[in-house]
């Protein structure tokens, strides 16, 4: 798969990661974002929406660190062949997009499990719990922009298929519309990819990513 990225798409999704990860803003470096992570194994990272292969290549080559990650949407074989030997390549993810006029209204959670929902400054959060208090499925969504980034949406293996990942998307969107965002951005797995296109979210390019690796990196 190969390609760029709208930028304008790109630049939301940075900003609202940033946000959500309660990180530094990004920076502008080298015609893409720099954002300052500062976790073991996870540094930096640099997104590009395109590969310039020259300036990603004299990028990769003044990087000595383990634990900083260059994206770029481009195919995987033309990231690698901008870098040296001693980067490696990473999972891909693949931005998406919706307008959040078409996602569908929330749903109410299955009997046994309770919603709730609460602002974190631009950062919106949904948390749905078991019987017992446990966390079964959450998501984030932080707004920037007239942008809604969503992120860490996750669903606890013991309570999947049980329409919880619909139900934090739609609250999500629902809250987030009603804020001033009229458009969804997100970062899926490959494999992910398919639930969110069930709820009307589209596909918009695949982010590859290479990092040089060390004991920490992940």
């Amino acid at each position: 798969m190969s390609g760029s990225a709208d930028a304008a798409l790109v630049e939301a999704w940075v900003t609202g990661w940033a946000l959500s990860r309660n990180v530094g803003a990004p920076i502008r470096a080298a015609g893409g974002h720099r954002v300052i992570v500062g976790e073991p194994g996870h540094l930096e990272r640099l997104v590009f929406p395109a590969l310039d292969p020259a300036t990603l290549s004299d990028l990769a080559a003044r990087i000595t660190a383990p634990g900083i990650f260059l994206k770029a949407f481009c195919a995987p074989e033309a990231l690698l062949a901008a870098v040296d030997a001693r980067w490696s390549a990473q999972p891909p993810g693949d931005l998406m997009a919706v307008d959040l006029v078409v996602v569908p209204p929330p749903a109410v959670p299955p009997a046994g499990y309770v919603q709730e929902f609460r602002a974190e400054g631009a950062v919106l959060v949904v948390e749905i719990h078991d019987a017992d208090g446990g966390l079964a499925a959450s998501g984030r969504t932080a707004l920037t922009g007239g942008f809604a980034v969503f992120d860490k949406i996750i669903t606890d293996p013991a309570h999947q298929r049980r329409g919880l990942g619909r139900v934090v998307m739609g609250v999500l969107g629902d809250r987030a519309r009603a804020l001033g965002a009229d458009k969804g951005v997100l970062v899926a797995t490959p494999e992910g990819r398919a639930l969110y296109e069930v709820l009307g979210w589209r596909f918009e390019g695949r982010m590859e990513t290479v990092v040089i690796p060390g004991e920490a990196t992940g």
